[in-house]
């Protein structure tokens, strides 16, 4: 008996992980922030604390210069100049597919801003889901006790 107690205790305490929570604010246009502080950053933070025995449950609220990384198709966009972005898309999509499926991280973009931006639904990533403002997904996430770290 004493064995089974302690083997149930032993695994409750292993389930116990401690999660760190974060929502990026994520309002970028360069590329190279992006891919820096976004891409490889969420993955070294994510496998920090892996590697520490701890989970790390992460948010990336989209708009300002952003918007342009989460499209299917730039050409079909007002960024449809963006000649660098456009070179790049298919290694950002494979990029974020996979912070999206192997992370779990969440991607929750701007509504107000897509509206403004004349963003067609069929034209961003499935993945992505909407909030109704950049505002109010920071101020849900923040109230559920994430940490905020902008990325501008």
């Amino acid at each position: 008996m004493k064995k089974i107690v302690l083997f149930l205790m032993l695994a409750g305490i292993l389930q116990a992980q401690e999660i760190h929570k974060v929502v990026y604010d994520l309002t970028t246009a360069n590329i190279k922030t992006f891919e820096q502080r976004l891409l490889k950053g969420i993955v070294y933070t994510h496998t920090y604390y892996e590697n520490n025995s701890k989970k790390l449950d992460a948010v990336v609220i989209i708009h300002g210069g952003a918007y342009k990384f989460f499209l299917k198709d730039v050409k079909k966009s007002e960024f449809k100049n963006e000649q660098e972005v456009i070179n790049a898309q298919t290694s950002l999509k494979n990029s974020l597919e996979e912070l999206s499926d192997t992370y779990n991280i969440e991607f929750l973009m701007c509504n107000v801003g897509a509206v403004k931006h004349k963003l067609k639904r069929d034209n961003i990533y499935s993945f992505v889901k909407m909030t109704p403002s950049a505002v109010i997904g920071l101020i849900n996430f923040q109230n559920k006790g994430y940490a905020y770290v902008p990325i501008n």
